[in-house]
């Protein structure tokens, strides 16, 4: 799933991404299987609920998150610093934050990477047509080399710099 949505940042803008019937076509045209792209319609279908309404409108910004015990389960320390980083750094405010989070744990990954969160981050800024800094697109693009699963930057890198 994380590789369709990596073929999405690379093919399409935000809103010219087509119809969920012709995007599943135009996927399994591209080789995607068809469990795959059934989860990651799924999951694009919850990350436009959540464009739609914002789960976070009481979230105050500035406000310190706290992890319940299956968030720190499922988000490593390195993920949980990582979107700490983001926030400290003005790359993300808090609604954008519960967004990260919420969609991330959507994932049915017992253990979400930190390559895997950034892909998450990249699909949500990329949804909301959220602006980043430069620098801190360079290390949501960056990736661990021990995660072989993540789905290649380089051309994701290229499309989100242009």
């Amino acid at each position: 799933m994380i590789d369709i949505l990596v073929y999405l940042f690379e093919n399409y803008l935000p809103d010219a991404c087509p119809e969920p019937e012709v995007l599943a076509r135009k996927l399994s045209a591209a080789g995607f299987g068809s469990d795959d792209i059934s989860e990651a319609l799924s999951w694009l279908d919850g990350l436009a609920g959540e464009a739609a309404a914002p789960c976070c409108s009481q979230t105050l910004a500035g406000s310190t998150r706290i992890y319940d015990e299956e968030e720190q389960e499922r988000l490593p320390a390195a993920c949980r610093g990582f979107i700490a980083f983001l926030e400290q750094h003005d790359a993300v405010d808090a609604p954008l934050r519960e967004a990260i989070i919420e969609r991330a744990l959507a994932l049915p990954d017992a253990e979400i990477s930190l390559d895997r969160l950034k892909v998450i981050v990249l699909a949500v800024i990329w949804r909301y047509r959220h602006e980043v800094d430069a620098l801190i697109l360079e290390e949501l693009l960056a990736e661990d080399a021990d995660d072989e699963d993540s789905g290649g930057g380089e051309g994701v890198t290229r499309i989100l710099l242009n």
